[in-house]
């Protein structure tokens, strides 16, 4: 049984007949070029052409078609004709074709070789469907035939008698016609779409390139989200920990509630922007410049640390004004996500209160930034592996050529960056 649905699958396909249309569109586009052809020929070689007494002949038939077909190939030079060409073949064929018209010669001279193949083929094809229909179409009309002789088929020699026993078997041999036909179709049908990528689809260059944007975008995304995690987490984490301690001394201190409220308002504020400039790049618009935060501004964010009820102490060694503006910039978010991590996890003191050292060293080609705090001992094995803010870090440090480190050693969680520039990499 599974040996005659693999036999009969080409009879029972849909792609079969799909293909089969494809192939004689191209025999029905050959033809008007043709008939050009052999009226020119006619015109130039009045005893070659198609209006001579014993009909045009084999060499001129195969060169007026050659002729046809480059002519016709040449289309594909007309605006819009590559595009309609590779529309109709994916939809008919199929295969790994390119997304647009490819405008450079060597494409479009694959191009014109398939549309030459697709005529030629096409237009044989049109003219065994032809002349295989009209076959059928006589056999199995033989068992209801008039008495006499029956003129011999282009395909199947004459039944020398039409009223005889033989004449039975001529539905039969009808069918058999048409099923060649129609494997014939798939064999052609196949063979086109196993060469349609080969004449319209990409080439090399092709797939390097969209392979280079595909990374690109993927590179662009996980850049945005290090962006939103890093900026957006640490607004929401300083947001939580201020809104917590304004709601526990709202009565015993209601100024300083209402300098966290203040601080709540600021950083809300300034994450929507950044939140915005997210999105926007998200959604292909053209987003506002992104707020620049470099390390000029680690003493505003460690004000904010404070502000949220942690004991921040900020170490500079060095001037930031030697430091380039893209380690700045970077080094700046890395600090945020280590304030970040050390007040979402960090182990506060008993008066609830959790102690941060950020530490920043410039050296004359290189940056080093520190950032500890004590740790929960039941959050070490768990941040041991790193989170997603960890990896984006790393993923920051590492584009820039440096390192990063970061673990727990006696209770206290150490992370330590190293980001050089110039020669010092």
């Amino acid at each position: 049984m599974g040996t005659v649905r693999r036999v009969t699958a080409p009879l029972r396909s849909a792609a079969t007949y799909t293909r089969w249309v494809y192939l004689l569109l191209g025999g029905v586009l050959f033809v008007p070029f043709y008939v050009a052809v052999l009226v020119v020929l006619s015109l130039l070689a009045p005893g070659t052409g198609a209006g001579a007494p014993g009909g045009i002949g084999a060499p001129a038939g195969l060169v007026a078609a050659a002729a046809a077909a480059l002519l016709g190939a040449a289309a594909v030079w007309l605006p819009g004709v590559a595009n309609a060409q590779s529309q109709v073949t994916r939809a008919l064929v199929g295969g790994r074709l390119a997304e647009e018209p490819r405008t450079l010669p060597t494409h479009r001279l694959r191009a014109a070789a398939g549309l030459a193949a697709h005529l030629l083929v096409g237009f044989v094809l049109a003219l065994v469907t032809m002349v295989a229909l009209t076959e059928a179409a006589v056999l199995a009309l033989l068992p209801v035939s008039a008495p006499g002789p029956v003129q011999q088929s282009p395909l199947l020699p004459a039944w020398s008698a039409p009223r005889g026993p033989l004449r039975w078997f001529g539905p039969a041999a009808g069918l058999a016609v048409l099923a060649a036909l129609v494997y014939l179709a798939a064999l052609l049908g196949a063979g086109a779409a196993r060469l349609a990528p080969l004449f319209l689809g990409p080439s090399p260059a092709d797939r390097l390139a969209a392979a280079q944007a595909r990374a690109d975008r993927l590179a662009e995304r996980n850049r945005l989200a290090t962006e939103l995690h890093d900026s957006v987490g640490h607004a929401l984490s300083v947001v939580a920990l201020q809104a917590g301690a304004a709601s526990r001394v709202l009565d015993s201190d209601p100024e300083f509630a209402r300098r966290a409220l203040s601080a709540i308002a600021e950083r809300a504020r300034g994450a929507s922007a950044e939140l915005d400039h997210v999105l926007g790049a998200l959604r292909d618009d053209a987003p506002a410049p992104a707020p620049q935060h470099t390390l000029h501004d680690l003493p505003r964010l460690v004000e904010s640390a404070r502000a949220a009820g942690a004991r921040v102490e900020l170490y500079h060694e060095g001037d930031a004004a030697d430091v380039p503006a893209v380690v700045s910039r970077e080094a700046y978010r890395v600090c945020q996500e280590g304030i970040t991590n050390a007040l979402r996890h960090g182990r506060p003191d008993p008066s609830g209160v959790v102690a941060v050292r950020v530490g920043v060293r410039v050296g004359e080609e290189s940056l080093v930034l520190t950032v500890t705090n004590p740790v929960r001992s039941g959050r070490v094995r768990g941040r041991a592996g790193g989170g997603s803010g960890t990896r984006g870090m790393a993923e920051r440090v590492r584009l820039l050529g440096g390192g990063l480190r970061s673990g727990a050693e006696d209770g206290t969680w150490r992370l330590e960056a190293r980001l050089p520039w110039g020669g010092d990499r």
